[in-house]
């Protein structure tokens, strides 16, 4: 008891004392998610409300490229969890990884006779389609303003290019995406090479980029905004204190970021941040977590490696962290995954 008042209060208090510096506008952000495969899209979830509370985006929509049914019931749990359960959830049947996963389950799971995460979305099977939730979500706000955090698969945004007009929009899919956004923040590829068990170094295919190829060649070809990629190098060098995980959640009996991490790989294990780099930067690419490239090109061959060129005209760029910056952007990350839901 005494840990759920004191969560409150760290809760009341966080929101009461950021309210004077919130931002003018907030990030209006989505986020595409294979929601199941891996336990840093959860943690990366977790982030949004951490940063929405704080006033600094407004998660319209959450689309999953994970073709499981307990996918987007589980984000709806989690979703609820943090008091929003209202947000769109859209949902792809392209029969990629149509696994349930390690965690995903927890969407189904009872105490007794009650969901232990109590949710409105029992299966993807009642969930709309992606695309549609992405062109209403985009049709719905202001031009060049919306950023898209890409976690997962290229599946989703690849047919939202090759959607047609309907009744969100007037607008054929390039179009709308050339309006609505600013700025896609995607975790996917790699840039420099990567130690092998050995030390030998290798070209890494990064495994959002292999698990749909094609789309993620459209994306990387077609896509008509920017474009800042956070490559597998980055994620891997920033893993999440497992001492975080047993320590900074208890302020409740079950919590469904640190259930999943458990089920998807226990402690003392420490999971690379991939997907909480995309969405660190694409809420705020003016802190100085990393630095960035020159502009250029990204293109992606057809058995997924991904490669850059400098091009002045380019739309890509991709991050770069130093040593320096490693500690504090870490930091940044365990902190806000681990923040407690703003009371209401």
């Amino acid at each position: 008891m005494h840990r759920l008042i004191l969560a409150a209060l760290l809760a009341a208090f966080t929101a009461q004392t950021l309210q004077a510096s919130e931002p003018a506008t907030k990030v209006p952000l989505i986020f595409d998610t294979d929601i199941g495969n891996d336990v840093d899209d959860v943690l990366a979830l977790a982030m949004i409300h951490a940063l929405q509370s704080r006033g600094e985006c407004e998660l319209l929509a959450v689309t999953i490229t994970k073709d499981h049914e307990h996918a987007a019931a589980f984000t709806d749990a989690v979703n609820t969890f943090y008091r929003r359960g209202d947000i769109p959830i859209g949902v792809c049947r392209s029969s990629v990884t149509p696994e349930e996963g390690k965690f995903n389950g927890l969407a189904v799971k009872k105490d007794g006779d009650a969901l232990r995460y109590p949710h409105d979305l029992l299966s993807g099977k009642d969930a709309p389609d992606a695309v549609d939730v992405l062109r209403k979500a985009l049709a719905g706000q202001q031009d060049g303003t919306v950023v898209i955090a890409q976690v997962g698969f290229s599946t989703n945004l690849a047919a939202l290019l090759k959607s047609k007009p309907d009744p969100h929009s007037s607008l054929n899919g390039v179009d709308l995406v050339k309006q609505k956004v600013r700025l896609l923040s995607i975790m996917a590829g790699a840039f420099t090479q990567i130690p092998g068990k050995g030390g030998q170094l290798y070209d890494h295919k990064e495994y959002n980029i292999i698990k749909d190829i094609p789309a993620a060649k459209s994306i990387a070809a077609d896509w008509p905004t920017e474009i800042v990629w956070s490559g597998f190098e980055i994620g891997i060098s920033l893993v999440y204190p497992h001492r975080s995980i047993n320590e900074d959640f208890r302020y409740v009996e079950h919590h469904p970021l640190a259930e999943a991490y458990l089920l998807y790989n226990p402690p003392p294990h420490d999971r690379p941040t991939w997907d909480l780099t995309s969405v660190l930067y694409g809420v705020r690419s003016g802190h100085s977590y990393f630095d960035i490239s020159d502009t250029g090109d990204v293109t992606v061959a057809d058995d997924g490696l991904t490669t850059f060129k400098k091009n002045a005209a380019g739309k890509h760029r991709y991050l770069i962290i130093n040593k320096a910056q490693k500690l504090r952007t870490l930091e940044a990350l365990q902190l806000l995954s681990s923040q407690p839901p703003m009371v209401r």
